[in-house]
């Protein structure tokens, strides 16, 4: 399927980590996310009823990263790409990737991240 739902780089302040300052102080947390779906009859009818809403998935997504807790970024991601493919049957897939930029490593990089893909024939 080559048609895709995307946001990209949505921007939360929320409380994920492991280490305890992580869960006190929060840091800012990136996420992109593209569903794969079957966007013809959205294009030829001009009919919100036949797409995603991605105001409301950004809401969702929003929901589940400020006020939800997760030691793992690798738990987040799996929890929105969950409560996507549960919430709308017309994702078939759909891909998380979460940046955690302020990682607690010495050193120089951008962000540490984790991005998975779930299908919905996966089950």
């Amino acid at each position: 399927m080559k048609d895709k739902i995307k946001l990209h780089n949505m921007v939360f302040y929320a409380f994920h980590g492991v280490s305890s300052e992580e869960k006190s102080s929060g840091q800012r947390f990136m996420v992109d996310l593209e569903m794969s779906l079957d966007l013809r009859q959205a294009g030829i009818s001009d009919n919100l009823s036949k797409t995603v809403h991605y105001g409301h998935v950004y809401r969702m997504v929003k929901t589940i990263v400020e006020d939800q807790n997760f030691d793992l970024i690798e738990a987040l991601a799996e929890k929105i790409a969950d409560r996507v493919l549960k919430s709308y049957g017309l994702v078939e897939t759909v891909l998380v990737c979460v940046k955690k930029p302020q990682v607690p490593i010495q050193g120089m990089l951008d962000y540490a991240a984790v991005e998975i893909v779930r299908n919905r024939s996966d089950g």
